[in-house]
């Protein structure tokens, strides 16, 4: 199975394998919507210095695929704590994905991957 897509959520890890594109970028669009409606949407306080949700990662949905093709395709969402996502693109550099005017970071991610 070809794409993969890795939900990490709190100290969990899930993984999910498909074969085609266009279902995993289903569920990784499914699992990141679910995410965002489980955000705290409230600031972390620590010793030092207090998170606003927005500052928060939540969780994060990575796509990744096909690994025998070079450069692999690595993309996903960042869920913030007040329920917002951001799409990227990248894996150790991350790079955030301009929407266009009446996209979604969903749609945006789609366009960028294909």
């Amino acid at each position: 199975m070809p794409w993969t897509v890795t939900v990490r959520a709190s100290a969990r890890v899930e993984r999910m394998r498909f074969a085609e594109l266009e279902p995993a970028l289903d569920e990784l669009e499914s699992r990141a919507k679910a995410l965002s409606s489980a955000a705290p949407k409230r600031p972390l306080g620590l010793r030092v210095k207090t998170y606003e949700p927005v500052q928060q990662v939540f969780g994060r949905v990575e796509l990744a695929g096909p690994q025998r093709l070079f450069p692999s395709v690595r993309a996903g969402t960042d869920v913030r704590g007040d329920g917002s996502v951001e799409a990227y693109i990248g894996r150790v550099k991350r790079e955030l994905i301009d929407q266009r005017k009446g996209e979604t970071p969903f749609s945006a991610l789609r366009r960028a991957v294909r």
